[in-house]
């Protein structure tokens, strides 16, 4: 309860000094009444989302719009604080010089300046449409990455072999099948040899995918489509009548993936064969530092694969490679994670700047990293979880291809 009021005080706080920008700028009271109904429309749809909804903690997607207007909304008038606070500090300043070192000796405070609040509502007008444009845009700006990567032990007859990465689909999420139908098509055009979708099917339920179920069931390679789970894939971040309604739960979701055509490694790997060589696939169960769900057994997974064989290891989150991949006495080629969604917002421009807040979360949060000898690619995620856009960091297709040589990496 108390978190709650911090944070009614906090928004009430912020949102008092948009609306003192707006009356600065406009004399308009339609204008001004336009302000308070968005505030009370916004902050009053939040509420009966958040609170009188009966879905519970299930994030159905009128959930996550409540949120991201309230974000866009927030974020709106957070980037007014830093002109109009020091505005404001000038102000008073002002003032103490009237009141001891003017004739008049009396404490006045000047206006607001129009021509502040109007330069304070313009830049907070670029993350506020940003917000808007990545709940109605970004999260369906699709993106296929392809990169080429070199293995000087690759096997021979797997030199250009293609493998394409998809993850955390989180299909209780999607509002729009058009847009799905394409992405999924964009997958399907890729015509690579293999097909790896590195966890996150859903957000809670099984049954979030079930009206996506025969389109996704429609990507094939030649060689399989491989999967693994990712922690929301447990259902563990909603309530449950009771423990048997949960666990029924995943062996639906894990039943559903084998009706896709999904070959779904539980701590499990698999050889893919040509020419009497081979590389393994090796997909382990949830693993992620904090609070995550620890599930994964990298040895169990491995207990069929000999040290010399190539390796792709499939591992929902990216701090699994941190903690224990590479500290293993196996050396794993390339591992394939997701999970961080690089936070759905950041700022990238191909060879100069790549940055998100997610950074101070995750060492490894979005592309490819290497240590050790050994390389990760950590998919920006094909889907989007919470809120309900993408600003920056576009849903991503990855394709590699492997080539045998000197090790190296091209994008």
């Amino acid at each position: 309860m108390l978190r709650w009021i911090i944070f009614a005080i906090i928004l009430f706080f912020i949102t008092f000094y948009g609306f003192q920008a707006i009356k600065t700028v406009s004399k308009s009271p339609w204008i001004h009444y336009l302000f308070i109904g968005v505030a009370v429309l916004v902050v009053g749809n939040f509420i009966i989302q958040f609170t009188i909804s009966t879905e519970g903690r299930v994030l159905s997607p009128a959930k996550s719009y409540a949120f991201g207007f309230l974000l866009s909304f927030m974020l709106f008038n957070l980037a007014l604080l830093p002109f109009l606070i020091g505005e404001d500090i000038i102000r008073f300043f002002l003032g103490l010089n009237e009141k001891f070192f003017s004739q008049k000796q009396e404490f006045h405070v000047p206006s607001r300046r129009a021509f502040i609040s109007s330069i304070a509502l313009g830049i907070a007008t670029i993350p506020f449409a940003s917000l808007l444009y990545g709940m109605y845009r970004g999260k369906y700006n699709f993106k296929v990455l392809k990169y080429v990567m070199h293995f000087e032990d690759l096997p021979e007859s797997f030199d250009g072999y293609r493998v394409t990465q998809i993850s955390d689909i989180h299909s209780g999420s999607f509002d729009n099948r058009e847009k799905i139908e394409y992405a999924v098509n964009l997958i399907k055009e890729q015509q690579s040899d293999v097909i790896l979708f590195t966890g996150d099917l859903v957000n809670n339920r099984t049954s979030e995918m079930l009206p996506w179920k025969e389109l996704f069931s429609e990507l094939k390679a030649k060689d399989g489509v491989y999967s693994v789970l990712g922690n929301h894939d447990y259902g563990d971040y909603i309530d449950w009548n009771s423990q048997a309604e949960k666990a029924q739960n995943l062996e639906d979701l894990k039943f559903l993936q084998k009706e896709m055509g999904f070959d779904l490694l539980l701590n499990e790997s698999r050889f893919i064969e040509r020419n009497g060589q081979r590389i393994a696939i090796v997909g382990v169960e949830n693993w992620g530092k904090g609070g995550f769900k620890k599930a994964g057994d990298l040895t169990k997974a491995s207990e069929n694969i000999a040290p010399d064989d190539f390796k792709i290891l499939m591992s929902h989150d990216p701090s699994h490679w941190d903690e224990v991949v590479l500290k293993d006495d196996y050396h794993y080629h390339l591992t394939l994670s997701g999970h961080t969604h690089g936070m759905q917002f950041g700022i990238e421009i191909p060879g100069w700047i790549k940055w998100s807040p997610i950074k101070w979360r995750y060492k490894h949060w979005a592309g490819i990293y290497k240590e050790l000898g050994q390389y990760i690619n950590v998919n920006r995620g094909f889907g989007y979880l919470g809120y309900p856009g993408r600003v920056g960091i576009w849903p991503e297709i990855t394709v590699i291809e492997l080539k045998k040589g000197s090790e190296s990496l091209n994008s």
